[in-house]
Parts: structure tokens; C-alpha cells; sequence
């Protein structure tokens, strides 16, 4: 059943009213018509089975029938901090960790970061929340992961020391991953926070600084992952061992 977010003030007692760009996705591609059952979301993560009673060119409306009980949330809270990368990788880190389940996606400006001074990577934005909202109805998430503009490094710093977690993959480091790290974990995890190199990788003041606050710093192995690559595999990494894919353990 195809889903759909609405924002909270678009819900008017028992009915929803969908805009922009999903009325002609809805008429046009879907080719819905009145009658149909689709599911609505309120963007806070409620959502309602509906039936669609109107369809015009501005607008649909939605009688809701009932609230679903439904709920695809990972039970950690998993925060993306990317190395801002060139060209349009970010577009594609954003889709993906959407699926895995990230819970917020933040770019970050570190060292070597190429692109720190074009404004214009600031203006792109409300086009990775787009990707986020796109790839949240294809995977059927409950809620839109967040996300935010460019921060500094020192800003991120700062913002590390509320996570219980802090997973820093790094090309230099040997003899301790993700496996080793989560089999000495012996508190209970909730939040977690991922901090991703860019192009270049991260400058060795950077690791240092992020030990000293008590950040792990692991290999993914053998191979050198891409930028754009080694966010989502550590996410996917750590939804296996503390999280939920693959199922809900046992």
C-alpha cells in the first residue's frame, strides 16, 4: 500500500489533505483514484489507513479510517556525521542511510574538506531532506530522518560528548572493529554517533581530539572504503550488532 507525509496542520480532524508534488505522482504515475486505500503519515509518526474521497490538480483528500499500529524505527538512535564530499555523493549517503535507518544525517567541514568554501554546498539542504522524504516512503520508515546544514568540526566536537556511543571508522587503524568494540560494550546503548572522513580522510589532530572525548576509533577491515561507502556500511554494521537488521534478536 502506497504511503504518504503530510505535515500535522494538513490533518483536519478526520481528514488529510495532500499537496505538492504527490497530488500528480498520485493522479499521474500511481494512477489513484477515489476509493483507494493508501496509508498517511503525520510526520511525527502516527499513522492512519485512508481512503481517498477527492483528487483534483491541487489537491487529495483523505478520509482517515482508522490509526495503524505500525512502527519501523530502529531501537538505537543512530546519528550520521558525514565529511562533506564533492560532486553530488552526499545525495546518495542521504538515500541510503534513510534505509538503514539513520536517525539524522549532519555534514560535517573538516580539514579536508575540498568544498568548505563554496556557499553554495549550504543551499543544498532542503534537497537532501527531499531525498530523505523520498527514500522514507519507499522503505516504509515511520518517521523522516533529519536532516541538517554543514557544521564545523569544532561544533561536532562538542556535540559528541551526549551519545553513548561514538564510532569513528579510520584507514590507519588495525586490530580493532566494530566486532571487537561491540563485545566490550557492557552498558546499555541508545544513541549512537558516526563520524565520517571526507575524500581525504581525517587529519591526525582530528583522531586525536576525538580519542580524548572517548570515541572509538575502529577499522573496516582490510580494504579502504570510499567516503560515500564506509557511513553506510558502519551503520549497517552497527544495526546488526545493537539494532535491528537482520531481525530482532532473540
Amino acid at each position: 500500500m502506497h504511503k504518504f507525509f503530510v505535515t500535522p496542520n494538513n490533518i483536519i480532524g478526520k481528514k488529510a489533505i495532500i499537496e505538492g508534488d504527490d497530488v500528480k505522482h498520485i493522479y499521474k504515475v500511481l494512477r489513484l483514484q477515489v476509493g483507494d486505500k493508501i496509508i498517511i503519515n503525520n510526520s511525527q509518526g502516527q499513522e492512519y489507513l485512508g481512503s481517498i474521497s477527492d483528487i483534483n490538480k491541487s489537491s487529495v483528500t483523505v478520509d482517515l479510517l482508522e490509526t495503524v499500529e505500525h512502527n519501523a524505527e530502529s531501537n538505537i538512535q543512530i546519528d550520521l556525521y558525514q565529511g562533506l564530499p564533492k560532486s553530488s555523493k552526499m545525495d546518495y549517503i542521504v538515500q541510503k542511510a534513510t534505509e538503514i535507518g539513520v536517525n539524522s544525517i549532519i555534514p560535517i567541514i573538516t580539514e579536508r574538506v575540498v568544498v568548505k568554501n563554496e556557499i553554495s554546498e549550504f543551499k543544498k539542504t532542503d534537497r537532501w531532506k527531499r531525498i530523505a522524504l523520498e527514500a522514507c516512503k519507499q522503505c516504509k520508515r515511520t518517521l523522516i530522518p533529519e536532516v541538517k546544514g554543514p557544521m564545523i568540526f569544532g561544533d561536532l566536537i562538542k556535540n559528541l560528548k551526549e551519545y553513548d556511543l561514538i564510532v569513528v571508522p579510520y584507514e590507519n587503524k588495525e586490530h580493532y572493529g566494530i566486532k571487537k568494540m561491540c563485545k566490550n560494550i557492557k552498558n546499555e546503548i541508545k544513541t549512537v554517533a558516526i563520524i565520517i572522513g571526507p575524500e581525504g580522510g581525517f587529519e591526525e589532530e582530528e583522531i586525536k581530539s576525538m580519542e580524548a572525548i572517548g570515541a572509538h576509533i575502529v577499522t573496516l577491515g582490510p580494504r579502504i572504503l570510499r567516503t560515500e561507502t564506509a557511513g553506510i556500511v558502519t551503520a549497517a554494521l552497527l544495526q546488526y550488532e545493537l539494532g535491528d537488521l537482520g531481525g530482532v534478536k532473540e
